[in-house]
């Protein structure tokens, strides 16, 4: 497959992955799924935005970039026909890294959640019950969480899923830096005859 088009496939992946990171953290402001009284009452790292920021908008320019490579205008660099399809990849490269950096960001205040524990009412007081994550090995701990119901697994589910996608996102943006580092050095196969050229360029 061409570099361009390699990209395009990435970033039809990841526009899906950016949309159901940002329902995640959205979902994760109302704990348990119900309203929150009081804003004191959602766990810290919801207001983070790990979803929305990092892995929803910071994903969304990297996707349009990356889709946009496949139809990438090559010989309209000054005339030069591989100019152009060099530059484009040299640029995916830099929005790769951007991306990387927003998914990393959702990884890790979704690693700090998970291993947290979400925060709840525990004998009249909210608070955090848990410590290192003793939580994920002991399920008879998730009664120390009286209210809302059901939010350690609300909480688990989606910072879990969090984590993956997050991860998942990382990995292809790491995989489009290096199809772009060919792209920039070896152009792009769909420049074949380009500009009255024979050759990939």
């Amino acid at each position: 497959m061409c570099t361009g088009g390699c990209a395009k496939c990435l970033g039809i992946t990841l526009i899906p992955l950016a949309v159901l990171c940002t329902l995640a953290n959205i979902l994760l402001f109302f704990p348990g799924g119900t309203v929150a009284e009081e804003n004191a009452h959602i766990t810290d790292e919801v207001w983070y935005f790990g979803g929305i920021l990092g892995s929803g908008v910071l994903m969304i320019f990297p996707a349009l970039v990356f889709l946009g490579l496949q139809n990438n205008d090559c010989c309209g660099c000054c005339g030069n026909r591989s100019c152009g399809s060099r530059f484009a990849m040299f640029s995916s490269i830099i929005f790769a890294a951007i991306g990387v950096l927003g998914a990393g960001y959702c990884f890790i205040l979704s690693s700090v959640a998970l291993h947290k524990g979400p925060k709840c009412q525990n004998r009249g007081n909210w608070t955090y019950p848990f410590h290192d994550g003793n939580y994920l090995s002991d399920h008879a701990l998730w009664d120390q969480c009286e209210s809302p119901e059901n939010i350690v697994p609300w909480h688990l589910t989606l910072f879990s899923l969090l984590l993956v996608m997050s991860g998942v996102q990382a990995v292809l943006c790491a995989i489009q830096a290096v199809n772009g580092l060919f792209g920039t050095i070896c152009g792009d196969c769909k420049c074949c005859g380009c500009c009255g050229g024979d050759g990939p360029v």
